[in-house]
């Protein structure tokens, strides 16, 4: 069954902020990314719950939030961006931290939390993310490359010599169109259509 994602506002009364079009858009970019585990799971691919998970999810919301960070730059004044990136990371920090503490408890003794070490770490990331290119069609083979680097970093032995090419072939195709979906529901001017009203009869 595919992955039903809800990407517009019930109500359009008034133009949303950049924190709350963010917040929606890290709960698809988070959903997704779930989607996507699933799937590498059916493929075969081991990600057993537990800190090699988490690093695989953390590559995955890294790079989608930084395709977001680029759509947002084509479509945003650059303080709207900045405020609206900014809030997109810290969601999805925020969520993830939530989960990890759920199944793995704090952070080890003298690190920064999981939400810090995400944010941190996206900070990091997104600067090499921003040497690749990205247009109109979506991230350019060497954005999409880098990652499969990433992952293959995390990934068992076993899985190493073909995780690159699911990811490129199969898996961000999908979970990139999905998120796409979503922003452009999310960020969408034009009013939802009215729900049909259900007829009674006598």
């Amino acid at each position: 069954m595919a992955l039903r994602i809800k990407n517009q506002w019930f109500k359009a009364d008034r133009e949303k902020t950049a924190f709350e079009n963010a917040s929606a858009i890290a709960f698809i970019v988070w959903r997704v990314t779930q989607n996507m585990v699933k799937h590498m799971r059916e493929a075969k691919f081991d990600i057993d719950v537990g800190p090699q998970y988490f690093a695989f999810m953390r590559e995955i919301l890294m790079f989608l939030c930084a395709a977001v960070d680029r759509v947002a730059f084509d479509r945003m004044a650059s303080g709207q961006r900045a405020e609206f990136t900014e809030a997109l990371v810290v969601r999805v920090a925020d969520i993830l931290d939530d989960s990890q503490l759920e199944w793995l408890g704090p952070a080890p003794e003298g690190q920064p939390g999981w939400r810090n070490q995400f944010i941190d770490q996206f900070n990091e990331v997104v600067e090499a993310y921003a040497d690749f290119e990205h247009d109109a069609q979506g991230p350019g083979f060497g954005f999409v490359r880098y990652l499969g680097n990433r992952v293959e970093a995390v990934m068992p032995e076993k899985d190493r010599r073909w995780v690159v090419d699911q990811l490129m072939a199969y898996e961000v195709p999908e979970a990139l169109e999905m998120v796409m979906r979503g922003i452009n529901g999310v960020l969408s001017n034009e009013p939802r259509p009215a729900r049909r009203s259900r007829m009674s009869g006598d």
